[in-house]
């Protein structure tokens, strides 16, 4: 169906006479509502008060415009019904809120915290570890290079803190003994665990 303009004009006259979408369809034919209504859109006929507004802008005093703004006047009556519905929904209360208890603030000289991935790791990795600590080159991290071991050793907070410092494995940060101790296989981490 095409919008001809003699089915233009007829749907022009039947909005101005106030008829609803579903009557110009019918009246029409071979339309939906909802096509009357993008029409009536694209026209710019959707508010009726605006297409009778210019007519009566000319001649001062109109009764036309007075029942419409009269019908106007009585669509908001049905309002109120639906708002004492609505007052009831913020009745419930938002929950109280519940402070999230801090972890303690770790201080210079205090011990760190047991790793959880040092249990996991076997004594094998462990003793090696710590054999090549023993002949780590103890860098400080202005030291540090990019073929160098970066695994670090000892605390933080004291001065017996440093960095393996012995060459790093290939597109690794740390050396071949530091790589097994910190990438592990996935399936040796499952069978530790059963």
């Amino acid at each position: 169906m095409s919008w001809t303009d003699e089915r233009v004009e007829t749907l022009k006259r039947m909005w101005a006479e106030g008829q609803s979408a579903s009557a110009i369809a019918k009246e029409l034919g071979g339309v939906t509502r909802n096509a009357v209504i993008g029409k009536v859109h694209r026209l710019g006929l959707s508010n009726r008060n605006e297409d009778e507004a210019p007519a009566a802008a000319a001649p001062a005093p109109e009764p036309a415009p007075q029942p419409e703004k009269k019908q106007a006047a009585a669509k908001p009556a049905p309002q109120p019904e639906p708002e004492p519905a609505a007052e009831p929904e913020p009745a419930p209360q938002p929950a109280a809120f519940t402070p999230v208890p801090r972890r303690p603030v770790m201080t210079a000289g205090q011990p760190l915290p047991p790793q959880p991935s040092a249990n996991e790791i076997s004594p094998e990795t462990l003793a090696s570890a710590r054999e090549v600590e023993k002949r780590a080159r103890k860098l400080t991290l202005m030291e540090l290079t990019e073929r160098t071991c970066k695994w670090p050793i000892g605390d933080p907070a004291t001065d017996k803190f440093w960095f393996c410092g012995l060459p790093s494995a290939a597109g690794k940060p740390y050396c071949e003994t530091h790589v097994s101790v910190a990438f592990q296989p996935m399936s040796s981490r499952r069978d530790r665990r059963r």
